[in-house]
């Protein structure tokens, strides 16, 4: 400790600086002096989020601790609005507030949160009565997430409150069904600033010709969108219906069914849009039913459907210059990932699953030289092929080995994931 007192305060700082969250806290409960000096560096927290529940066994040392960082968002789980006055007290600069599992018909106390601009409200336990309390921030909301949230009020009384936030840029909306909105024409010609949307289709058999087309847009005016999210979807659509997305750069599409229908609708998609630079598919028709369709301006795509090896011989004809690539074939990858080198020379991110891949083709992965970032999707592994049941939630030793050898043969250029963080603000659909 003698030496560490020794080193100058910005020199720790700096090495600080480059550690992952859980290192940052681990550090930081090494001694006070660490812990006095990281929380006084505000942009050494800057993207923090904290998870919080069950309020009342939390000191004031550790309000002040949150205060002092200047903590920005935070996930309450199974919260009531006792516990959002107390949050407000400690933290009235919040910027980003998810509250999961909320335990009242209302949500009140939200005005003290001066500077809030993300609200989420994911899986309620209780039905909202309406949505009043979001008009008094109108002002300053810029995001807002309503997932599996049960509303007791009408489809039209929450398009009226959302059409209110006229400084949107991101929503989502995620329901089991219930909600009936004939089109999204109608929020959308008053959230004209909006870039993100993230909505459930289950309710759609075919989209109308207006579901995009806001009032303000003539003459083949063009939507603000530029990243489209599409949950349990199998409508039919037509290229009239997507003209307004012609700014589109990023979809998602989650299919409703498994087992496809007769027509491919995300082969007018994708038709529809040449300029599309990021793909995400799960579920539906198998890959070779679009591959011929993939736009060549492609640089990112998410598959999670049923392919073959040749289906990525096409892929990689289609979109040559792919630079970031996750792969979760509905079989297994085992055959797939040998050709990635080969196909796809330009990439610089990949997510893959390690199960059933050979050492030798996950160690060909060096022949990327591009590639900076690798992803291992696997969550848990079976120690003992004899005992099913036992699982083991953590990377397994066999992997971190072949993790090092790659890492070694690369010179150390690729860092490897094996325990992805997820953003605590958003849910959990995908």
């Amino acid at each position: 400790m003698t030496t560490a007192l020794q080193l100058p305060a910005e020199l720790w700082l700096q090495v600080f600086s480059f550690l992952s969250w859980r290192d940052k806290l681990s550090v930081r409960g090494t001694c006070s002096h660490f812990r006095h000096l990281m929380d006084k560096s505000r942009p050494l927290w800057k993207g923090f989020s904290v998870v919080l529940r069950h309020l009342s066994r939390y000191n004031r040392l550790f309000w002040s601790s949150l205060a002092q960082r200047h903590v920005g968002s935070v996930l309450l789980y199974s919260g009531c609005r006792k516990d959002l006055k107390q949050l407000s007290a400690w933290l009235p600069a919040l910027d980003a507030l998810r509250l999961d599992d909320w335990r009242e018909v209302g949500v009140a106390q939200l005005t003290p949160f001066h500077k809030l601009r993300r609200l989420s409200l994911t899986s309620c336990s209780a039905p909202l009565k309406n949505l009043e309390f979001l008009v008094p921030l109108r002002d300053r909301l810029t995001e807002l997430r309503l997932c599996n949230v049960e509303l007791t009020c009408s489809a039209p009384h929450l398009l009226a409150a959302i059409s209110q936030l006229t400084r949107l840029t991101c929503l989502q909306l995620h329901h089991d069904g219930s909600l009936r909105i004939p089109t999204l024409s109608g929020v959308l010609t008053h959230l004209t600033e909006l870039t993100h949307l993230s909505c459930t289709m289950i309710t759609y058999k075919t989209l109308s010709h207006d579901f995009f087309s806001p009032a303000h847009l003539t003459g083949g005016g063009a939507l603000q969108l530029t990243e489209l999210q599409l949950l349990n979807y199998d409508a039919m659509v037509t290229e009239e219906v997507l003209q307004p997305l012609s700014r589109l750069r990023s979809l998602s599409i989650v299919h409703l069914y498994s087992v496809p229908g007769p027509t491919c609708h995300l082969q007018t998609w994708l038709t529809s849009l040449p300029q599309l630079c990021s793909l995400s598919v799960h579920g539906g028709h198998p890959l070779s039913a679009y591959a011929d369709f993939l736009p060549p301006s492609l640089l990112s795509l998410s598959l999670c459907v049923d392919l073959e090896p040749e289906d990525l011989h096409a892929v990689s004809a289609r979109a040559p210059h792919l630079q970031h690539l996750h792969l979760e074939p509905w079989s297994s990858s085992s055959a797939l990932v040998r050709l990635l080198p080969r196909l796809f020379p330009h990439l610089r991110t990949l997510r893959i699953r390690h199960r059933h891949v050979s050492d030798e083709d996950f160690l060909r992965l060096q022949q990327l030289e591009r590639l900076h970032t690798l992803e291992i999707l696997d969550s848990y592994y079976k120690p003992d092929p004899s005992d099913p049941s036992w699982t083991v939630y953590e990377p397994s030793p066999h992997l971190l080995r072949l993790v090092s050898d790659l890492q070694n043969q690369t010179g150390h250029r690729v860092q490897v994931i094996t325990s992805s963080v997820r953003d605590p603000i958003s849910c959990h659909c995908i």
